[in-house]
């Protein structure tokens, strides 16, 4: 299952990177984007959360935690989006930032580096 989770990372990362450089260059992102990136970022976290609730090893749920924290910082710059706004760009790179190191920690249980 945490493969799955990574793989759907994995999609949303591809959307995240167009979406960060309309965001960079001080344009609205595409909204119908916009949904797809929050869709499979969402399903990569109920697949991650259901590895956890299996009772996963400590990193996974670090890395879930981690993730939680991205989420939270979509959430913020969705709520930019929906009025209409550019998000602010430190928070568009702290989200990247943070999601990154949440797939890179799964990735490194799943690959059983960590």
């Amino acid at each position: 299952m945490l493969n799955y989770a990574i793989l759907c990372f994995a999609a949303a990362a591809v959307g995240g990177l167009i979406l960060a450089a309309s965001v960079l260059r001080g344009r609205l992102a595409p909204w119908a984007l916009s949904l797809v990136h929050a869709v499979m970022g969402a399903l990569g976290l109920v697949l991650t959360f259901a590895t956890v609730f299996q009772g996963a090893a400590f990193p996974v749920r670090i890395g879930f935690v981690v993730l939680i924290v991205a989420a939270l910082g979509g959430f913020y710059l969705a709520s930019f989006h929906l009025r209409g706004r550019v998000g602010p760009k430190p928070v568009v790179v702290i989200h990247a930032l943070a999601a990154v190191t949440g797939v890179a920690i799964l990735a490194g249980v799943s690959l059983g580096l960590v």
